[in-house]
This record gives structure tokens, C-alpha cells and sequence, in this order.
């Protein structure tokens, strides 16, 4: 669209907002129908580590959502010397999983439990063992039964359960749904139905723990949808909430909340059977859109869905950029110290460039990126750890590069059980992250970690908030008149801008070699757990 076209499809209110909350940024975007943004806002925040729990407010997720709508209103007003009132369709998404129960008053029990949190091992295994379907540390039905096993007594107070989008939705709209996606983080679902698995259900109610709640798991969780369908609209309230001005208008159609990973998949347009999409961020994870199931259950293999209801093999690990965040910043105030002011962009680049001058196997250098626990490895906390030896090659080249390599390597570890247990790989990884946006240096790590092709678009720094919006303007299409998985072909990418690369066989080689160094100082980092 030119500026009159743009101006105009603003003035009547044909634009799409989508939301998403992440781990350390919350990002809005506004688009216009052909899916270009011309709006954007965002503000960061960090989780806190609170009485051993990792946690963020809820008053800081309003203020966060706030500003960031007050950055995109102010951006139309400066673009287009226009007030922003109207906006057809909005879509929320936030990172997947944890634990947000509120009472039947609505008032919140107990602090938001992230993903993050590795305290919910003995509910997960027991759960496991009861479906035979894995379900991870961090989903939610895993938070509830441990704070059932924990008797803890909010738990008989629960009258309603739901997910960081599920909440920020239900404030919005007044509807308790989530999309299917999301709710896959919750509770298994069963592809032919759409919906929580009715057996699953029955099972855990069944369980004698759970028997003395004057509730069952049905009727706590929120209703689940699919892509397209319509999740109530933008009520006079929610729109207060989110535009503080005043001037946004109640009425917006509202589509499914989605979790990051759902977002992630439309971002790449990865919902099709056997297309594969990997997310890197805070956290990372990697997912191929199955079209057979496993043969075996996994500890390390998520089952979720597509936002269209699609089983997803999901392999994910809790900790990936944190840890070079960390050391960018000490290169950042080294750099002021001299008097020089570096820019974000700047910073990494100049950093991840000094790898083309790194040994393939990262020098003999070791690092463990865990700001906190990591399944995968096994590992219930977390101390970010860098060792060498006398022998090792320290120099900034290797010692970047060992950073790289080691924020890939739980994911290497979950997806090397796909691909030799189950024989499942992606022909490519459709990529997306703050990481992968330096010329290529991230993105050719990851092909070599995975022995397999990656693309990253050009909207690999944007993510999730684009791909919700997306999301919403797929829900103004209404209920089957096009499938998701066309809809994104057909009119979102139909010419996409992206940059492919092939793995290289000798950095193949110097990442494998990396790998049986990681793998092997694994007691290191467990031993620092136990003794720091």
C-alpha cells in the first residue's frame, strides 16, 4: 500500500494489531491487510527469581502492553497525522506454558509460574507414566498437579486456569479460550476432536490426589479454538486497558490467543505436514509439523500442535541468548570505558563477525549457558559456566564462537532423537531470532549444528508480534474459507525475502567435536549446581 492507501485503510479501521509477550520484550505491531507493518512499539522486561520461583507481575504486564500500544498510536499519529480509533481484528500471543490459576472471583492465587521453572518433576514423571504421552516440567497441567502434590491450599480455591495469553485475552475480551496451539502447552489434545484428550481428562480426575477438589480439570480449563475461530471481541473495558488515551474503540474481533511457538510456525510458514521451524531467543526451540505419529514416547519430545490443530514434534530448551546477552554486555561497558558508545546492532555484529577467524571446534573452549535448569541435560538449576584448559585457544574469535556453539547444544541433543530414533528431519529449518541477524553467522552455526539447511526471512528479527497479527487478520477470513496453511502461501508469502544456507562439512566436524567436549563436561556443571 502507498501512504494515501495506508492513511485511508487506518481511517477505517482496516488494521490488525498482534500482541506478543516474550521473555524479555513485549512487542505490538499494527498491519494492514497485505501483512506490511506500519506501526510498531515494544518495552522491555526481565523475569524475576522470587522465593525460588521465576515469575514476572501482572502489573507489569500491563504497563508493558501500554507502552507498547502507546509507542504504535504515537507512530500513526507521527507517520500519518491521524488518532488511532479503530482496529478490526487483534490477536495476543505469549510465551507457551506455565501456571496462572485465579479464583472463581477472578482474583490471581498465586504468582504466575513460568516456563522457566524446573519444580514440577515428580508431577511431570508421574503424569508421563499415567498417559504414556510426555508431558514436560513446564506445562501446565504439570504445575497443577505438583501444587497438588505440594497441598498447597490455593488449589482449592481454582476456578479458572489459563496461560500469560489466555489472561491478557480473557482481560480484553472477557473470554476464558485459548487457541489450540497454546492450549497444546496445557493439556495433551487429541487431533481428532481439537480439543483436551477426553481419556486424558478422565485419568486425571480418576487420580486419587485430585478426587477431593470440589472442581474437575474440564471445567477450569479454557475452551479451545482453532485458527479462524472467531474468540470474541475487544470489549469496552479491554480496549481502556489497552489504549489509556481513550480513543481506541471497543468491537475488535478477537482471534484465539496463540503461545509463541504457534507464532513462530506462522511466522516461518511452517503449519504444513513435514515443513520445520526453529525460534531462538531467551529460550529456543525447534518443531517439525508431523505427518505420522512416534513410534515411542520421549522426555526430551514435546507433542503440540499447529495453530490449526497439527501434531508438532517440539524439542525445546529453557536457556539460549541469556548467557551471550551477559557477555555482550561486559564487551559493551569495556567499550565505554573507552569512550566508545556501541550501539546493540553494532555490538553483536562486531562480535559475531570475529568468529570467521575461529577454530572450527571453538578451541577447545566449553560453555554452559544456563541461567537456569535445563531439561535436556538433566540439569534442575542453573550456573552459567565457562571452563578451558591449559591447552585450549582463547581468543575472542573462539571464545565467541563457544558461545554460539554452546547456545545451540541442548537442541542439538533433543533433535539428534528425532533424527536417529525416529528418522524424522525437516528438508529445511525456517529460522527466526535475535540471534540470526548478523550476516549470516548465527544462521550458518545452526545449519551446522543440525546438518541441515536453515533460512532465516527478512522478518527474522520480528517473530512472534507479526505472526499473531497475522493470526488476526486470518480471523477476519472467518471459518473454513481458506486453510491456514494456503492462506499463508497463497496470501501472505507469496514472495518471500529470505537467505538459505547448507551446512559445511567442516563446520559439521568442528561442531561435533564441540559436542563430544559438551556432553563430556556435563558433571561440571552439574557439580556447580550442587556446590555454588
Amino acid at each position: 500500500m502507498n501512504l494515501v492507501e495506508t492513511s485511508r485503510a487506518i481511517q477505517q479501521g482496516n488494521v490488525s494489531l498482534g500482541i506478543e509477550l516474550g521473555s524479555t520484550r513485549i512487542k505490538a505491531v499494527l498491519i494492514t491487510d497485505d501483512f506490511n507493518i506500519i506501526a510498531s512499539g515494544s518495552y522491555v522486561w526481565e523475569n524475576q527469581l522470587q522465593d525460588g520461583i521465576w515469575t514476572y507481575a501482572l502489573d507489569e504486564v500491563w504497563s508493558g502492553i501500554q507502552r507498547s500500544y502507546a509507542q504504535i498510536a504515537a507512530d500513526v499519529q507521527g507517520k500519518y497525522h491521524m488518532t488511532l480509533t479503530k482496529i478490526s481484528s487483534i490477536g495476543v500471543s505469549a510465551m507457551m506454558h506455565g501456571y496462572l490459576a485465579f479464583a472463581k472471583n477472578g482474583a490471581l492465587l498465586t504468582p504466575f509460574r513460568t516456563w522457566r521453572n524446573n519444580i514440577t518433576e515428580q508431577a511431570a514423571d508421574d503424569l508421563t507414566q499415567l498417559f504414556q504421552f510426555n508431558i514436560p516440567q513446564r506445562w501446565s497441567i504439570a504445575h497443577l498437579y505438583q501444587a497438588i502434590l505440594n497441598q498447597e491450599p490455593h488449589v482449592n480455591e481454582i476456578g479458572f486456569l489459563t496461560t500469560l495469553a489466555g489472561y491478557v485475552h480473557w482481560k480484553l475480551s472477557g473470554e476464558k479460550v485459548l487457541g489450540i496451539g497454546d492450549a497444546s502447552g496445557v493439556f495433551p489434545i487429541d487431533e481428532d476432536s481439537g480439543t483436551y484428550s477426553t481419556a486424558f481428562l478422565g485419568q486425571f480426575d480418576s487420580l486419587h490426589d485430585v478426587k477431593r477438589y470440589p472442581w474437575n480439570i474440564q471445567e477450569i480449563l479454557p475452551k479451545v479454538l482453532r485458527a479462524g475461530d472467531p474468540a470474541g471481541t475487544l470489549t469496552r473495558q479491554g480496549a481502556q486497558l489497552l489504549d489509556v488515551s481513550g480513543h481506541l474503540q471497543e468491537g475488535s474481533l478477537m482471534a484465539p490467543p496463540e503461545g509463541d511457538a504457534g507464532t513462530g510456525m506462522v511466522s516461518t510458514n511452517s503449519v504444513r505436514k513435514r515443513t520445520g521451524n526453529i525460534s531462538v531467543g531467551t529460550s529456543a526451540f525447534s518443531m517439525i509439523v508431523l505427518d505420522k505419529p512416534l513410534r515411542n514416547v520421549y522426555r526430551d519430545v514435546d507433542i503440540v500442535t499447529t495453530p490449526n490443530g497439527a501434531p508438532v514434534a517440539m524439542v525445546h530448551i529453557n536457556n539460549c541468548s541469556s548467557d551471550i546477552n551477559a557477555w555482550a554486555n561486559i564487551f559493551k561497558e569495556f567499550a565505554e570505558r573507552l569512550g566508545v558508545d556501541l550501539k546493540p546492532d553494532r555490538l553483536y555484529e562486531t562480535l559475531f563477525l570475529a568468529t570467521t577467524k575461529a577454530d572450527l571446534d571453538a578451541g577447545g573452549l566449553l560453555n554452559y549457558s544456563y541461567l537456569s535448569g535445563e531439561n535436556i541435560t538433566k540439569m534442575p538449576a542453573g550456573r552459567p559456566l565457562f571452563v578451558r584448559n591449559p591447552n585450549s585457544s582463547l581468543t575472542l574469535a573462539n571464545f565467541i564462537q563457544t558461545q554460539l556453539y554452546a547456545a545451540f547444544a541442548p537442541l542439538k541433543m533433543g533433535m539428534d532423537i528425532l533424527k536417529n530414533e525416529e528418522q524424522i528431519n525437516a528438508d529445511v529449518f525456517v529460522a527466526q531470532g535475535g540471534l540470526l541477524k548478523t550476516q549470516g553467522i548465527g544462521q550458518q552455526i545452526l545449519s551446522n549444528a543440525l546438518n541441515t539447511p536453515v533460512t532465516v526471512m527478512s522478518t527474522a528479527g520480528e517473530g512472534g508480534a507479526w505472526g499473531m497479527a497475522v493470526l488476526a487478520v486470518y480471523a477476519k477470513h472467518g471459518v473454513g474459507r481458506v486453510s491456514l496453511e494456503d492462506f499463508l502461501d497463497q496470501e501472505v508469502f507469496t514472495n518471500p525475502d529470505s537467505v538459505t544456507l547448507n551446512p559445511e562439512p567442516s563446520g559439521v566436524a568442528g561442531y561435533e567435536a564441540f559436542m563430544k567436549r559438551y556432553q563430556a563436561g556435563l558433571p561440571i556443571e552439574s557439580t556447580a549446581v550442587q556446590c555454588i
